[in-house]
């Protein structure tokens, strides 16, 4: 049975130094996401498929400075957003939490999301069926896939 992309995605964001706490459930590398999912074969990349404007937002799941962290690249525009957290199971979702000093904004996020979003945040990772996965935070969200390798 293939795992379901929240797996994927769980596994993807803890490999940045095996970072993960047992108390909490929680991860801040790859390798710690990793162990936390207990899977290994997840992709590291996500294609929005619900844009509206033809543009989607690829999501990679990166190590930088050892720590987990998520890019949102706007398709022909360039950075939406970016920043290094923590993921969490919050019940059969999980959440990356960051802090305002770990998100940023790039010039293509546009000013309803950088005011909704305030200065601390956090995205909501949900499966939807076995092949996409919805990604949340106030004032916005977004289906995605898997990017091909």
């Amino acid at each position: 049975m293939r795992p379901n992309l929240l797996h994927v995605l769980l596994l993807l964001l803890s490999l940045f130094n095996d970072g993960v706490s047992a108390a909490s459930d929680c991860a801040t590398t790859i390798n710690g996401l990793k162990i936390m999912l207990g899977d290994q074969r997840e992709s590291l990349q996500w294609v929005e498929t619900t844009m509206d404007d033809g543009k989607p937002l690829v999501v990679s799941i990166v190590e930088k400075r050892g720590a987990l962290a998520l890019e949102f690249i706007k398709t022909g525009e360039g950075l939406w957003a970016e920043g290094s957290g923590t993921v969490c199971r919050a019940g059969a979702d999980l959440e990356i939490r960051f802090d305002h000093e770990q998100l940023r904004f790039g010039p293509a996020a546009n000013w309803l999301l950088r005011n909704l979003a305030g200065s601390a945040s956090k995205f909501t990772l949900t499966t939807v069926g076995s092949e996409r996965l919805r990604i949340a935070t106030r004032g916005w969200s977004g289906t995605f896939a898997p990017r091909a390798n």
